[in-house]
């Protein structure tokens, strides 16, 4: 969803765009990776490979989590500063700070507390991510720096209801719901707050961090609003057309109860988000419907 998005941004803008998708590339190969760095010699790297997934994907599988987004982030910092990359951008998310920082949250609450347990096994490997890029910076004076977006969706988003995060899984299970009938229910009491960032947004802050020089190791990247679950679910409802019933399950995990970026240092380099939430969904929605058999 994100390199398709920053490859849909970077359309025109006079550079040369070399892809490195999962059939061309295993990026938990460190062979391989050193191999197309290697042949490509790529001037500036943004890596946005990760394996992701909501509370439930998260807590069956933390050894994926880890291990995976352990490896990525070694291999591609590794890879980028042997083929001598000029700049690298290292996305990591909002989860990687704790679970009760000060809202909004800034980019030095990072190692602050502890973190969220339904995500911490990917929190962990995106923060190991994150101080590998800061060592390099140390150490070596390579400009590589962290992306930290908040919670992502938009074309080409993980609709499965078994790995997909909070926004994509409530479009999916409100449209089911409304095609086949019954209601839906929600996990936790829908009172926590998510700031949502649409992905086309991300890109375009990911390339205006590349083609700026400023001077920072961690980004947020924001759109310095958030909304409650509830209010997420009643705005899709309406996006939608749903008229049955919503029933929130409060026995099962409700994760951070707040999650808001302080996004005022990206904000201070001319830099805001455009697409608002209720724009973005309807028009995530509309990409759903036209591939919506693809993703059976």
């Amino acid at each position: 969803m994100v390199g398709s998005a920053v490859v849909r941004r970077l359309a025109g803008a006079g550079c040369t765009v070399l892809e490195a998708g999962r059939d061309e590339l295993d990026l938990l190969d460190g062979v391989a990776v050193a191999r197309w760095f290697a042949g490509n010699a790529p001037d500036v790297v943004i890596c946005a490979a990760a394996k992701v997934g909501g509370i439930h994907a998260n807590n069956s599988h933390p050894v994926a989590f880890l291990g995976e987004n352990l490896r990525v982030a070694q291999n591609v910092v590794e890879a980028s500063y042997r083929a001598r990359v000029s700049k690298l951008l290292f996305l990591g998310s909002s989860c990687v700070y704790p679970k009760f920082a000060e809202q909004p949250i800034q980019e030095d609450a990072l190692l602050s507390g502890a973190l969220e347990p339904t995500n911490e096994w990917y929190a962990v490997a995106k923060i190991a991510g994150i101080k590998l890029c800061e060592a390099y910076r140390r150490e070596f004076g390579c400009d590589y720096l962290s992306v930290m977006p908040s919670n992502l969706y938009g074309p080409k988003d993980n609709f499965d209801l078994e790995t997909s995060h909070v926004l994509p899984a409530l479009l999916r299970k409100v449209h089911t719901a409304k095609v086949q009938g019954g209601d839906v229910t929600v996990w936790g009491s829908g009172t926590p707050r998510r700031e949502f960032l649409h992905v086309d947004d991300a890109a375009d802050a990911i390339v205006h961090i590349a083609e700026h020089d400023l001077h920072e190791s961690l980004l947020n990247v924001g759109t310095g609003t958030d909304v409650s679950i509830r209010e997420l679910v009643e705005l899709i409802r309406d996006i939608v057309g749903f008229e049955g019933e919503v029933v929130f399950d409060a026995s099962m995990p409700d994760g951070t109860p707040r999650k808001l970026m302080d996004c005022s240092r990206l904000a201070q380099s001319g830099w805001q988000a455009r697409i608002g939430l209720r724009d973005g969904v309807r028009a995530t929605y509309k990409w759903f419907l036209e591939h919506e058999c693809a993703l059976r």
